[in-house]
């Protein structure tokens, strides 16, 4: 899956602040320079409109990355700032909060520029603006993106843009209806994927290039990896970088078996024994190929379980619907492709089954596929479990996963009831 797919989907789904247990490092050109973290909303350079735009959001204090970062961005002068964070952690709100500080509303020309890889990210950041800023009525916001048709010589009064780098690029340069000259806060949003996508970052480079002097760089990414790290000296001299430590994904926290069975019929009849010897509340499945992820969803479907599933022919949009109605309660197993082996967080699964385990194109078994599927049952720290239901062919893949990740994957015998119970309880 793409990753401004995984992008949009994060943004689509997370209503809340994701509790992040990573630990925050912050890096600056003088480490002497004071620091300032804020608890509450209230103890920033905030006016009233924009606090209650704060409370519209469901943000009732600061996340980790907010506490740190939002004092920076809104600090006089201004100062460039990398920061890297998690979907989730509220680094959108963030950054809309810079462009509506300092946007004045007096002013009739474009003032902040926002940019991001793809129009549905773009226009995901615009609904953010709308809903912070819904009290802020003087502040408008338009949208350098496909489909915007805006005729030359048209005099933009929008403080705020929000746009992809082509279009703002052609806006600039070809149409000339964008003074850049008079951007005072540009802010690049998901680096990495611009990184990632062939020609976005020359032509934000470009952008930049024509900014001035003073204006206020943010950039920020999900990672900050070299690519990143080189990108990002390109386009801002000694910033300032807030980073999260890196989590790693660990087998530590989660309990793991398998079962042999002949055949796709048995493993189907080895997960029902299992889903009815627990007592379930979530739970994840994964299949290799869509094939099999239809033919088990209407199985279960038919035996009466509450069922959802999800592979990579489904738009974002409907895959956010899907992974929203999970996270609800409103179905209690998700079956999905290798779509959803990362990125997505729902905080109340504890139990992956691999119905089938994942191999690359040599038959081989595909190991970070595999930590990243069981990983989604030991989720900020909580503990897990995680079943493979596998045919007896494929037991050496197994084998080759316990000593790739030198762990103990135990057999469970799938028609033994009491077995089963006693590991339930």
């Amino acid at each position: 899956v793409p990753l401004a797919e995984l992008s949009l989907m994060n943004k689509l789904i997370h209503t809340s602040l994701v509790e992040s247990q990573q630990h925050v490092e912050i890096l600056q050109r003088d480490p002497s320079s004071p620091l300032f973290s804020i608890k509450t909303f209230e103890e920033l350079p905030l006016n009233k409109e924009l606090l209650q735009g704060v409370y519209m959001m469901g943000f009732n204090r600061p996340s980790k990355i907010q506490e740190q970062a939002l004092p920076l961005m809104l600090a006089y002068p201004p100062q460039n700032l990398i920061a890297q964070s998690q979907s989730g952690t509220g680094k959108t709100a963030a950054f809309v909060l810079a462009m509506l500080s300092r946007a004045s509303a007096s002013e009739k020309y474009p003032q902040c520029l926002c940019l991001a890889p793809t129009y549905e990210l773009a226009l995901q950041i615009g609904q953010v603006v709308r809903t912070i800023g819904k009290f802020c009525t003087d502040i408008k916001v338009n949208y350098a993106v496909r489909g915007n048709r805006v005729l030359k010589g048209t005099v933009l009064e929008e403080q705020i843009i929000i746009g992809t780098p082509g279009t703002t690029l052609d806006w600039c340069f070809k149409q000339r209806i964008l003074d850049l000259t008079k951007i005072s806060l540009f802010v690049l949003d998901e680096a990495d994927i611009m990184i990632d996508t062939q020609g976005l970052s020359c032509q934000s480079i470009r952008i930049h290039r024509a900014l001035p002097k003073s204006c206020q760089v943010l950039l920020f990414s999900a990672t900050y990896k070299e690519p990143v790290r080189a990108f990002a000296e390109r386009i801002i001299p000694d910033p300032i970088v807030i980073k999260l430590r890196e989590e790693e994904l660990t087998l530590s926290n989660i309990r793991q078996y398998f079962m042999v069975c002949q055949s796709s019929d048995e493993q189907y009849r080895a997960l029902c024994n299992l889903y009815g010897s627990f007592t379930i509340g979530q739970v994840m499945i994964f299949c290799q190929t869509r094939r099999l992820a239809d033919w088990l969803s209407g199985k279960m479907s038919r035996d009466g379980h509450q069922v959802a599933i999800l592979t990579a022919e489904l738009t974002v949009v409907q895959r956010a619907s899907v992974i929203q109605r999970f996270r609800e309660g409103k179905e209690k197993v998700l079956i999905a492709t290798n779509v959803c082996a990362r990125g997505i967080d729902v905080q109340q699964v504890t139990t992956v089954v691999n119905f089938g385990l994942p191999v690359d194109q040599d038959g081989e078994p595909d190991f970070e596929t595999y930590l990243h599927r069981i990983g989604r049952a030991g989720r900020f720290g909580h503990r897990g479990i995680a079943f493979s239901v596998v045919q007896r062919e494929t037991v050496q893949l197994v084998h080759k996963i316990e000593q790739y990740f030198q762990t103990t994957i135990k057999q469970l015998d799938p028609y033994d009831m009491d077995e089963l119970e006693k590991l339930a309880a």
